[in-house]
C-alpha cells in the first residue's frame, strides 16, 4: 500500500516546515478534579499549555479528556452503554445534550489557556466528524486536523458525545481518537498526560512501582479500576490504546502532568526518563 504524504506537507502560501508530529492527550484527571463536578485545575492547565506552546521540535496535535466536566454525566445517563429500559429515549437524548454542553465548557478553557500561552489552537470537535455503532467507532473524518496542521495551527479535539447508528448517541473517547491519529498521521510519539507518574505494577502487594515498558502481559494483568466515575475504561483502557498505537509503529507514553516539565521532556527526549511507554513495533 502506498504511503500517505505526511499531514502539513503542502505547498502554497500557508506551507510550514515539515517538522515531525507529536500527539498529546491531556487527561481529564489532570485538567480537572475528576471526583468533583466541573472543578478545573487552572494552574496545572496553564502550565501544561505553556509547555505545549514552547515546543519547537514538533508540530502538536492536542487532545483532551472530559474529566469532571463530562464523565459524571456520561455515567449518570449511561452514554457509554446501550440504552436500557430504565431510561426513556428522551432522557438519553437530554443527557447527551447536557454532557455535550459540559464538555465544551472545558474545551473552551483549554483553548483559552493555549491562546494565553502563545499557542495557535484550532478547535476540531469530533461530534461533527465521527459516528459510532453500538459504542464503537464506525467512521471518523480527520481531514480537518490535516488542514489545521497545514495552516500552522495546533488542532485541538476532545472526547465527546457523538452520533451512534444504533444507540442514538455514545461516548467517543479521546484515547480512541489518539489511536486513529497514530494510524493517519504517523507521529513519532503519542504522549498521554495523566495525574499519575505512569502505570503502576499490577497485583503487587505493598508499595508498587511504575512499569516502564508496557507489554501485552502488563495489560492482561491489569484489572478495571473501581472508584472514580470513568466512561472510557480507566487505566486499563489507556494501556489498551497505547498498545494499539505501538502496534501501528508509534511510541506511546503515559506521564504525569502534575510533574513540572515532564511533558516538555517527553516531547524533547525519547521518553526514557518519565512514565510508562509502549514501544513502537515494526509493521512488517
Amino acid at each position: 500500500m502506498p504511503q500517505r504524504e505526511p499531514a502539513g506537507a503542502l505547498t502554497g502560501p500557508f506551507a510550514i516546515p515539515s517538522l515531525p508530529i507529536a500527539v498529546v492527550k491531556l487527561g481529564g484527571s489532570v485538567l480537572t478534579r475528576k471526583r468533583e463536578s466541573e472543578k478545573l485545575r487552572p494552574k496545572v492547565l496553564a502550565r501544561l499549555a505553556r509547555e505545549v506552546a514552547e515546543v519547537r521540535t514538533h508540530r502538536i496535535v492536542l487532545l483532551h479528556g472530559a474529566g469532571g466536566f463530562g464523565h459524571p454525566g456520561a455515567v449518570r445517563f449511561g452514554l457509554s452503554l446501550p440504552p436500557n429500559g430504565s431510561a426513556s429515549p428522551t432522557e438519553r437524548i437530554r443527557g447527551a445534550a447536557i454532557v455535550s454542553a459540559e464538555v465544551r465548557r472545558l474545551h473552551l478553557a483549554v483553548l483559552r489557556a493555549l491562546v494565553d500561552a502563545g499557542a495557535r489552537p484550532w478547535s476540531v470537535p469530533m461530534a461533527t466528524h465521527a459516528e459510532q455503532e453500538e459504542g464503537r467507532l464506525a467512521h471518523i473524518d480527520l481531514d480537518p486536523i490535516d488542514r489545521a496542521l497545514a495552516g500552522g495551527f495546533v488542532p485541538v479535539s476532545f472526547g465527546d458525545v457523538v452520533p451512534d447508528r444504533v444507540w442514538g448517541s455514545s461516548i467517543l473517547s479521546a484515547d480512541t481518537i489518539a489511536v486513529e491519529l497514530a494510524e493517519r498521521l504517523r507521529p513519532d510519539r503519542v504522549v498521554f498526560v495523566s495525574d499519575v507518574p505512569g502505570v503502576y505494577s499490577p497485583g503487587a502487594a505493598g508499595r508498587r512501582h511504575v512499569v516502564r515498558e508496557l507489554t501485552d502481559e502488563v495489560y492482561s494483568a491489569l484489572a478495571p479500576a473501581p472508584g472514580a466515575p470513568d466512561a472510557t475504561g480507566g487505566i486499563r483502557g489507556k494501556v489498551a490504546a497505547m498498545r494499539a498505537i505501538a502496534r501501528r509503529g508509534v511510541n506511546a507514553g503515559l506521564i504525569s502532568g502534575l510533574s513540572d516539565g515532564a511533558l516538555s521532556r517527553a516531547l524533547r527526549d525519547d521518553g526514557s526518563t518519565d512514565g510508562s511507554w509502549a514501544r513502537a513495533e515494526s509493521s512488517s
